[in-house]
């Protein structure tokens, strides 16, 4: 069962959650038994849906029509009732992501404090633009909303850890770092790790593989 549903994106993101495809029986096999012991955690399996998103996006990077259908299928609803819960929240993807997400707040705190500066800055150093991934798959970058962090302005996050107080040249140092493949610590919370990694954790596997 394929799924397209027709957006009003963000302009910095595609209109459809795109590039069809299937899953290899081995994957979905894998994907049925994690689907399975996240839906036992509810009295209804429907409350797995959101879990259930964010399993499929730490299979893809994304959510890809592949991966709605199978929560669909897992939780007995419409690909419509899946779609329109994964079109309404912010963290899930609806292109391709690399390993390291990283958000720019350019709101007004933020942009007055020299977030604007910062997302420029980060655009020009790594050669893409907004909600583009670099051509080595370890940044995709873009600007976010308010985090409620504006005490902390400028804020940047990276698969939604923040880092608090940015200048251009400490975003620079920060994304150069990430691409070398170096331990880099947020201001507060855990260590970091891919955004594939970070989509399962959300999904309830903290510290699995």
């Amino acid at each position: 069962m394929s799924v397209f549903i027709e957006l009003g994106p963000r302009p910095e993101e595609p209109g459809r959650i795109s590039e069809p495809h299937s899953y290899a029986p081995e994957v979905k096999a894998q994907l049925e038994v994690d689907a399975k012991e996240i839906i036992g955690r509810y009295p209804s399996p429907r409350s797995a849906l959101i879990p259930l998103l964010h399993l499929v996006q730490s299979e893809d990077s994304y959510l890809t029509p592949a991966g709605l259908a199978f929560c669909a299928e897992q939780l007995q609803l419409t690909g419509v009732e899946v779609a329109a819960v994964a079109t309404f929240y912010s963290m899930y993807r609806r292109g391709p992501t690399g390993d390291y997400l990283v958000g720019v707040c350019t709101n007004t705190l933020c942009a007055i404090m020299g977030g604007d500066a910062i997302f420029d800055a980060l655009k020009q150093h790594l050669g893409i633009g907004d909600g583009e991934t670099t051509d080595d798959g370890r940044i995709t970058l873009r600007h976010v909303e308010c985090n409620a962090a504006c005490d902390f302005a400028p804020v940047v996050m990276v698969n939604w850890e923040f880092f608090d107080n940015q200048t251009p040249a400490s975003a620079r140092a920060l994304v150069e770092a990430l691409r070398s493949g170096q331990q880099v610590n947020p201001t507060r919370g855990q260590p970091m790790c891919t955004f594939r990694q970070t989509s399962r954790i959300l999904a309830g596997y903290a510290g699995k593989d």
